[in-house]
């Protein structure tokens, strides 16, 4: 039995993910090319940069000058990830471009929180709770718990269901501490150990201990099983997904040994799911995305132009299945 949803929302995160990821440079004008390319798909949303610190992350020292030439005119709603209180003084500055969204940002494994964040799990909580009070300080509301390595870690190995509902957990008491409403729990396979059962019995758990919140999966493909997973979340009843066009960028911080990977990024295992392949998983299953799959295909060809090699989506080899069936119904009509 499936409990397909009759639609699902993409978020499209192929420009923070991607361009903090890639050697570069990267032109400002691209990245404001690519994402206004996404926008002409449909996409409903679009993460377009990261307000971090350029030394950690330079592929986002650009991120003030791409929000500031984007256009407003638009239905995809922009937004953008930061994780401390520099970066939500510099997005408050773009409240006219970007819907601003507070996140509690949680982590099922130590070792990984460690890496990622420099900081405890501990330390974390924290730190946590204090920016639930500067995004209230900014008039940003937080409503949503975004638990990194939710399946498996790299650093700590198998992760068991327990500990992804701990780091929940952990996000929901901060939230609740800081009189907050959580209205979505995103679970993340930050690198690629998820399996389709693994995320049915998490995603079960999840909604049966916190059954209000809609639950958003952030999958990645680094071994080749994130589209498995995507369909099992779907028949899960999941309808919020994170991906990139073309399966664009990774987490630069999930390989343990520095030797494992290069600063030429394209090296590296693949990061999030293709949305394209997504889109067209849910089109082909009877599942609306509001995307035009073509549209959507032609921008993940331009982010492979902008950022100079192929990126591993099968949809942007292969192509949609548009044109096949409208020349097979010429055929038949014939």
């Amino acid at each position: 039995m499936t409990d397909l949803p009759d639609q699902i929302r993409i978020t499209e995160e192929g420009p923070r993910e991607g361009f903090q990821i890639e050697p570069g440079p990267i032109s400002t004008q691209d990245k404001v090319r690519l994402i206004q390319a996404l926008a002409l798909s449909g996409v409903p949303t679009v993460q377009v940069c990261s307000f971090v610190s350029p030394r950690r992350v330079p592929g986002w020292a650009d991120a003030d000058d791409v929000v500031s030439q984007l256009s407003s005119d638009t239905a995809t709603r922009f937004t953008a990830l930061w994780f401390n209180q520099q970066g939500i003084d510099r997005a408050v500055r773009h409240r006219d471009k970007l819907t601003l969204i507070g996140t509690i940002h949680t982590v099922a494994s130590e070792p990984f929180c460690q890496s990622n964040l420099q900081r405890s799990l501990a330390e974390n909580r924290l730190a946590m709770n204090a920016q639930c009070a500067a995004h209230r300080a900014a008039g940003i509301r937080v409503e949503k718990v975004s638990v990194m390595a939710a399946f498996g870690c790299n650093f700590a190995g198998d992760l068991t269901v327990d500990d992804a509902l701990s780091a929940v957990a952990d996000g929901m008491q901060i939230a609740d501490d800081s009189g907050e409403h959580i209205s979505e729990i995103a679970l993340a396979d930050t690198m690629g150990w998820a399996n389709p059962e693994q995320i049915r019995r998490v995603v079960s758990e999840v909604r049966s201990r916190w059954p209000e919140p809609a639950i958003r999966l952030h999958l990645h493909d680094t071994r080749g099983l994130g589209i498995a997973n995507a369909y099992a979340g779907m028949c899960c009843g999941v309808s919020r997904f994170d991906t990139t066009v073309g399966g664009l960028g990774g987490c630069p911080f999930a390989v343990r040994e520095s030797s494992s990977s290069t600063s030429a990024g394209r090296s590296m295992p693949p990061g999030n799911i293709a949305s394209e392949e997504l889109v067209l998983l849910a089109h082909e299953t009877g599942v609306d995305t509001g995307i035009d799959l073509d549209v959507l295909v032609e921008a993940g060809h331009l982010a492979e132009a902008i950022i100079g090699h192929s990126l591993p989506s099968a949809v942007l080899r292969g192509g949609s299945l548009t044109r096949f069936r409208k020349t097979a119904s010429a055929r038949s009509a014939s």
